[in-house]
């Protein structure tokens, strides 16, 4: 079955090029493309795709409040593109749940890979860029008083194991990489983070992987 992509870039050369790239996958369709923000919510609205490409920079209505409104629709899943030079943007993205990051300057392969991981439903893209955008915004530090009561008892009612996958979350790891680590098969590695994503009331793995450095999980 392939992955349906909406393709939201208000560059036209651009948006050419990256549909011009999803195309020549296989298992990916580009079913809709759009110039702005609000385009993109129509289009998530009309397509119902599996995915939103969404650059962050897009006239009449931004890529963060474009993105904060197809998650909260449950719409699709939304990867966003970011050249890292825009805090409070990247920022934005995050908080409205985005389930990805991708360097604009990313190669075919790059673009074509990261579509793929999320729509898995890994929500995270190279660990490079993870890394980065954790160690940007989010560095590790002890619990802060400012953390919600609310939010620490959702931390509190994790079970030990799924303290484990967070903490792993917010290393930037996958679910291969937590597998890995943590000596348990994939499959319950997702059904993990399916449950503290629940618990703690989270839109995004990149969400959870914030918190865990927020926390210093």
């Amino acid at each position: 079955m392939s992955i349906r992509v909406v393709v939201a870039e208000d560059q036209s050369a651009v948006r050419a090029g990256l549909v011009l790239i999803l195309r020549s996958a296989g298992d990916i369709e580009v079913v809709g493309e759009a110039a702005d923000g609000e385009e993109a919510v129509r289009a998530a609205r009309e397509l119902r795709p599996d995915l939103v490409l969404m650059d962050v920079q897009m006239p009449r209505l931004d890529g963060v409040s474009a993105t904060r409104q197809v998650v909260a629709e449950g719409l699709a899943d939304v990867l966003v593109l970011t050249t890292f030079d825009l805090d409070e943007y990247v920022f934005g993205a995050l908080r409205a749940g985005a389930a990805g990051f991708l360097l604009k300057n990313a190669d075919a392969a790059e673009l074509i890979a990261a579509v793929r991981t999320v729509a898995r439903g890994e929500g995270l893209i190279a660990p490079a860029v993870t890394r980065r955008l954790i160690a940007e915004f989010a560095a590790p530090q002890p619990v802060k008083a400012s953390v919600a009561p609310e939010t620490a008892a959702a931390v509190a009612s994790l079970t030990r194991r799924e303290r484990e996958v967070l903490g792993c979350l917010g290393e930037g790891l996958s679910n291969a990489e937590i597998a890995v680590r943590l000596e348990m098969a994939e499959a319950t590695v997702k059904t993990h983070v399916s449950r503290l994503l629940g618990k703690l009331d989270l839109r995004s793995r990149l969400q959870a992987a914030v918190l865990a450095q927020e926390l210093g999980v």
